[in-house]
């Protein structure tokens, strides 16, 4: 498709990152952006703001606020894109809610496994709709501010069909936004999943004050339990190299707007976890994701010492010190990136 050429796009979340990429392709297409809750949408319209999840940056003139959900799967008729900018606890509601509708294309943006089941996105995607429906993840490195401010930012669109990499494409490139396309979203999506885990290791570590020579061993090593995990799972472990694996987990351990770095910090400082999840008042998917993560390594006989370490702080009662503490009293080994190595 023609960077030039229109598209009708619905957003279908109006939390802080469905937010902002309204707002940032809402320059160049018809873009509608909906969400569930009608007041919220009509205070959100008159504000020309989502003042809730991402105040502070305006709408487009351009941009249509909507709480009807039908209107606005309609409104990209047979050759518009949906985005889901759904948690992925909504994905599979969402899904379910298109399922028997005539929709042409659809991404979605949110990263991590079903709690409950443990899939990918992709795969809850062709359980519920299907192969009939072109569909794709569209992530990495990216906060939600930056885009919304139009700050330069690179994503990748993975998906096994071409044509609808070359839409996302020629709708989402362009400007400061550069969108590179992959078929490998096994590894495009565990990328972007177990990084959010690794964040929250980096903030205990940070707010432990144990230095940037720590955080810099967990990042590295923690990249190499990604590349493990996701070569389990069928992943390219080129993918892990590229903006989804290592773009990614760099930005989400040592970015300030981290949310799941947050929460380590926060529970390096003694808060518990339900503290603060509440202060943060937006979803931190590294959190049910490390029980998921750890859950599925265990079954597929992977050896990821950073998340067990980060779930068994989150759900079993380990303490922020006595993680860092089981970490460095692991026996040394070669060091390798290979994904049979341990």
């Amino acid at each position: 498709m023609p960077q030039g050429h229109k598209r009708k796009i619905s957003v279908l979340g109006a939390g802080a990152w469905g937010t902002a990429v309204a707002i940032a392709v809402a320059a160049r297409h018809d873009v509608v952006l909906w969400g569930r809750n009608a007041a919220a949408m009509a205070e959100m319209d008159a504000a020309r703001d989502n003042t809730h999840y991402l105040k502070g940056y305006p709408f487009p003139p351009a941009l249509q606020v909507a709480s009807d959900f039908d209107a606005a799967v309609a409104h990209v008729g047979q050759d518009g894109l949906l985005i889901a900018a759904c948690p992925v606890a909504g994905l599979r509601p969402l899904l379910h809610a298109l399922k028997d509708r005539q929709i042409p294309n659809i991404v979605w943006l949110c990263k991590g496994f079903e709690y409950d089941t443990g899939m990918l996105p992709h795969q809850i995607a062709r359980e519920v709709l299907g192969e009939g429906v072109p569909s794709g993840a569209l992530s990495g490195p990216s906060f939600a501010q930056e885009v919304a401010k139009g700050l330069p930012c690179a994503l990748t669109i993975a998906s096994s069909n071409a044509a609808l990499c070359e839409l996302v494409v020629g709708a989402v490139h362009g400007g400061t936004m550069r969108v590179y396309s992959s078929e490998d979203m096994v590894g495009v999506e565990v990328g972007g999943a177990v990084k959010n885990v690794l964040a929250i290791a980096t903030g205990v570590a940070d707010g432990m004050g144990l230095g940037l020579n720590a955080r810099a061993a967990l990042i590295t090593r923690g990249l190499a339990e990604i590349t493990r995990l996701g070569s389990a799972l069928g992943g390219q472990v080129e993918t892990f190299m590229g903006l989804t694996g290592m773009g990614d987990l760099i930005l989400t351990c040592t970015g300030d707007l981290s949310r799941n770095r947050r929460v380590g910090l926060g529970l390096a400082q003694g808060k518990s976890l339900d503290t603060v999840v509440n202060e943060l008042g937006h979803v931190a998917e590294g959190v049910p994701c490390a029980k998921a993560v750890r859950e599925l390594a265990r079954r597929l006989g992977v050896d990821m010492p950073i998340t067990n370490a980060v779930a068994s702080v989150l759900f079993d009662g380990l303490q922020p010190a006595d993680l860092v503490q089981g970490l460095l009293a692991r026996d040394p080994r070669y060091e390798s990136f290979n994904p049979a190595a341990k």
